[in-house]
């Protein structure tokens, strides 16, 4: 079990599926609200307030499930595991009082489309380290266009892998803990 660790549900514990995750752990998640909420202020942007969050490889949804205790409208996750997705949606329940989110099951790399009605202000891309090529992912937001110019991306990554970011982003922070790199990405404008 993981817990919330901010806003209206904090101390919410969450459960963590057996196998195939790495749930962002309570570290990681204080520093990525601390930095993204610090960004916001200084660019006088409200990341929450009738705004959506994508969770792209979501898991247990500990990031999305974060934003919505913080106060963003609406998570969406995307999740193709069966047996994950059912916790997930344990957990989404839980959390989401208002019914304010959505379980995507497809495969993301397929399946990116700008159907949500809310503009997207966070996007946490974490997937499983070293399968997926998130220059692809990058694009598809662009391309789909999902990402907007106060959109935050954030990535998860390990280590030694390679990531190669397109050219329409800025770097405007980057966090190692351990064996994790956490990227925080902005379109150039």
């Amino acid at each position: 079990m993981i817990k919330i660790i901010g806003g209206e549900y904090k101390g919410s514990k969450l459960e963590v599926p057996e196998k195939n995750v790495r749930p962002t752990s309570v570290t990681k998640r204080k520093s990525i609200f601390s930095i993204i909420e610090s960004y916001a202020l200084k660019n006088s942007t409200d990341l929450y307030k009738n705004k959506a969050i994508l969770d792209i490889f979501a898991g247990s949804g500990s990031v999305g499930l974060e934003a919505i205790s913080r106060g963003i409208t609406e998570a969406i996750f995307y999740e193709n595991d069966i047996k994950i997705k059912k916790v997930l949606k344990k957990n989404c329940k839980k959390i989401c009082k208002k019914n304010n989110y959505k379980i995507i099951e497809n495969n993301v790399m397929r399946f990116i489309t700008k159907k949500n009605s809310l503009p997207v202000s966070i996007i946490f891309i974490d997937p499983p380290y070293y399968k997926y090529d998130i220059q692809k992912i990058l694009i598809e937001l662009i391309k789909e266009k999902v990402i907007e110019t106060k959109t935050i991306i954030i990535i998860e990554s390990h280590l030694k892998e390679k990531i190669s970011i397109p050219n329409e982003f800025k770097i405007f922070d980057k966090r190692l803990y351990g064996k994790t790199l956490i990227y925080f990405l902005k379109l150039l404008t």
